[in-house]
């Protein structure tokens, strides 16, 4: 391949007029790779291999990254089909720009040769990557709303998980969830005390992403309840001291 000052080079020589056969005869540069430049002078990207297409099949290559992003993707996220590719869309609200940062470094850790890129929209920055392999990375790609339909994680993924279970944690908290103060006051001895206490919470429609979430967290040791609305899970909660310290250390509020 050569490189853009060699391009800038071979067409520095084309603009003073001269033919592309005779610039073709003096640098040995086809005269198809002349054409291809007139029309984009820099060098296509490195395609990257996938891993879930390599034989044998690998796990990616940055799995604590691929984990917080499949956190991100299961919360706000889609897999979408554009003409002959895919794009992955994570939509991060843009009061938390250390997320949509947070975001971006993840995607460019799984899929490091794709571009990565910002679109502001009402209230959010989607973050935004196109490539043929997404489908490979999140099998829960289909049709419809997530809630609509089963959410279950492919063996692979599994594995990658129950390695890194705080990252997916972290990934879901900063999608779908929130770091919150609960404040509240009782009698005691005839006075009101008034108390604060942390709690945190993820909201998702999806039961299994609600299941997944909540079997992770019972694999790290944090303590957790579903709360319901009208019989169906509406969110889980993590309350006792002990487990919200534990959040604290490893998840901590999005910033």
């Amino acid at each position: 391949m050569y490189d853009l000052s060699t391009r800038r080079s071979v067409l520095a020589l084309v603009e003073q007029g001269r033919s592309i056969n005779s610039v073709s005869a003096e640098t040995g540069i086809s005269r198809a790779a002349i054409r291809s430049w007139r029309r984009e002078i820099h060098p296509a990207r490195a395609t990257v291999p996938c891993p879930r297409c390599a034989s044998p099949p690998r796990p990616p290559a940055d799995p604590a990254a691929y984990c917080y992003l499949l956190g991100l993707y299961l919360g706000d996220g889609c897999v979408s089909r554009l003409g002959r590719t895919y794009s992955l869309r994570i939509a991060c609200a843009e009061a938390w720009p250390g997320l949509v940062d947070a975001c971006e470094q993840a995607v460019r850790a799984v899929r490091g040769a794709n571009r990565v890129s910002r679109v502001r929209q009402q209230g959010c920055v989607a973050v935004t990557a196109y490539s043929n392999h997404w489908p490979c990375l999140f099998p829960q790609h289909g049709k419809g709303k997530k809630h609509e339909r089963r959410i279950v994680l492919a063996g692979w993924q599994r594995r990658v998980v129950d390695a890194h279970p705080w990252e997916l944690v972290r990934g879901l908290v900063h999608s779908d969830g929130c770091r919150v103060v609960n404040r509240t006051s009782r009698i005691v001895g005839g006075e009101r005390k008034r108390y604060a206490y942390p709690r945190y919470f993820l909201t998702n429609r999806s039961e299994d992403i609600l299941r997944l979430y909540a079997d992770t967290l019972t694999a790290v040791g944090v303590e957790w309840k579903v709360t319901r609305r009208a019989g169906v899970p509406y969110n889980v909660s993590v309350a006792r001291r002990s487990s919200v310290a534990l959040m604290d250390a490893y998840v901590g509020p999005k910033h």
